[in-house]
Order: structure tokens, then sequence, then C-alpha cells
């Protein structure tokens, strides 16, 4: 894939996460909109492919980061916090065991 692909594709990758990272908070996709566009717009005149590559990785690691470590909350009350996790953090809780389990 050409460099030009892969840029494009880091870029429409970190907006999908931020609309799903950031569901029903205008704020928050506002901001993230903007900071993506202005780091994509302070780079987009690099020619160095060293240097091209090293943000491609660092803009997929945030992708990934945004993805899989960021979590909604919301004030509620003075003392309340309410969680909005998304299904995919959501996994099973099962406890740690050395003896594997019986599948019927």
């Amino acid at each position: 894939m050409g460099t030009r692909l892969k840029v494009l594709s880091v870029f429409k990758a970190l907006h999908r996460t931020r609309l799903a990272v950031f569901k029903d908070d205008n704020t928050a996709l506002t901001a993230a909109r903007l900071k993506i566009n202005e780091e994509f717009q302070k780079n987009k005149n690099e020619a160095s492919e060293e240097n091209i590559s090293k943000m491609i990785n660092m803009g997929s690691s945030v992708e990934t980061v945004l993805r899989k470590a960021v979590i909604q909350a919301e004030h509620v009350a003075e003392d309340r916090i309410l969680l909005r996790p998304r299904e995919s953090l959501l996994l099973e809780n099962v406890p740690y065991s050395d003896t594997p389990r019986n599948k019927r």
C-alpha cells in the first residue's frame, strides 16, 4: 500500500474511532475532530519517508489506545459518576484458574 493510502487509512480510522468512543458527547467529538485534523494539517508537507512511517505508527497506536482504553464517564451528581463502556470493552468476567474447565 502506498504511503498516501496508509496516511488516509489512519486518518479515517482515527475519525471512525472518535465517533464510537465519544458517542453522544458533542464537546469531545468536536475537540477530537479538531485535534486529529490539526495534527494531520501540521504534518501534511512532511517529505521524509522515515518520519511519515513513524507518524503512521503513532496514529495507529493512538487509535488503538482510544479504542481499547477510553471509557465515557458523566457526572450525574456531586459524588456520583456514570460510566458508559462500549460493548467491545465488556469482557466475560471469569476468574483465573490453573486447572482447565470442563467444556460440555
